[in-house]
């Protein structure tokens, strides 16, 4: 299975001439070339959430905003449609009341944050499998280790295909040596396929680059992982690198 974990920058008009306007193009030939199985998407304003569902085709987009009223930034899932048969979906917030929406740490920024978590079918191996996308405060660094401890958390209490391997993607915030990264450890399994890929923030040159994309695996293999580094003239797919892994099961 191959997917893909791709904050693809919140569009307010800004940065120039990698304003989303001008990445569009770029972003939908690197997907019609690659042709990943599952995209997970961060920072997906609802107008942007709008345009993936208009664009790929091929694909259900799933999610919702990260706000009280719903709106906001998702943390979107799209699936191939032939390849991937979806089982179970749910957003929750990392929060002590994670079925509240908009709800958030009192350690937090203003920012809420969400996860979408899914359960699939692979068509093609006949697995199950679950998955989980996210994206940690940019802030509060306890935030960041309560947010993923409660996703570990709940991981470990499922009830439904409660053997399946899980997959966790997201914009982490956070370096892999990084004391809210480290909460993983108290939980068996867990492996951090992405903990050696780089740099996947660049901030178009601007700002401080760090390794804060993950695609962290349990009960499955990570076979290879890469980062789409594409760009055309000065154009970039994001600020951040997508970074690709191509998922086994056993």
């Amino acid at each position: 299975m191959k997917l893909v974990t791709f904050n693809i920058r919140c569009d307010y008009g800004q940065d120039g001439e990698n304003c989303f306007v001008y990445r569009k193009p770029l972003i939908l030939e690197k997907i019609a070339k690659e042709r990943p199985d599952v995209i997970c998407f961060q920072e997906v304003l609802p107008h942007v959430a709008k345009w993936l569902k208009e664009e790929l085709q091929d694909y259900y987009v799933i999610g919702c905003g990260r706000d009280a009223d719903l709106r906001g930034e998702q943390v979107s899932i799209a699936y191939r449609k032939e390849n991937m048969n979806l089982m179970r979906m749910e957003s929750y917030w990392l929060s002590k009341t994670p079925y509240v929406p908009g709800s958030r740490y009192e350690e937090q920024s203003e920012c809420p944050r969400i996860c979408t978590e899914a359960v699939f079918e692979d068509l093609e191996s006949r697995k199950v499998f679950r998955l989980v996308n996210t994206h940690l405060d940019h802030i509060g660094m306890q935030a960041r280790k309560l947010g993923y401890l409660q996703i570990l958390t709940k991981l470990e209490q499922e009830d439904f295909f409660p053997e399946a391997p899980v997959v966790i993607v997201g914009d982490m915030n956070a370096e892999p040596d990084s004391e809210e990264m480290r909460v993983a450890e108290q939980f068996a399994g867990y492996v951090t396929a992405t903990k050696d890929i780089g740099i996947t923030f660049h901030g178009y040159g601007k700002e401080h680059p760090c390794n804060i994309d993950y695609i962290v695996v349990k009960g499955c293999g990570c076979d290879s992982v890469e980062k789409w580094t594409d760009k055309v003239g000065a154009v970039s797919l994001s600020d951040h690198y997508p970074v690709c892994a191509r998922i086994s099961f056993a």
